[in-house]
């Protein structure tokens, strides 16, 4: 699966996300991006998962008319998100096309 890690996602997840095939929005080129664009773009790109840690994301946008997957992590923090990382990827396994996930991270 294509998986596309917003702005303020830690890049080293995609050390844990062999499976796939990883990018960045920064490395897309697309850091200043709303994040309407980035989801038409992602989409247009092939990616079918967005990972990103913004928590308000589901209330800023309308999500219905996308196809592209999101995961919402609940903190940027790598430390905290680095003890999580088996459970992130099983969340990662089994999302679906169009739907959103928010993963609680203590």
């Amino acid at each position: 699966m294509n998986i596309l890690l917003d702005q303020g996602t830690p890049v080293h997840l995609r050390h844990w996300l062999t499976a796939h095939w990883v990018s960045t929005t920064y490395e897309q080129g697309w850091s200043s991006a709303t994040n309407q664009d980035l989801f038409l773009w992602a989409g247009q790109l092939g990616y079918r998962l967005l990972v990103s840690t913004d928590i308000n994301l589901r209330y800023q946008q309308n999500l219905q008319p996308h196809t592209l997957a999101i995961l919402v992590l609940s903190t940027s923090s790598w430390p905290r998100i680095r003890t999580a990382v088996e459970q992130m990827a099983a969340v990662v396994a089994g999302i679906r096309p169009g739907e959103y996930c928010e993963l609680r991270i203590p």
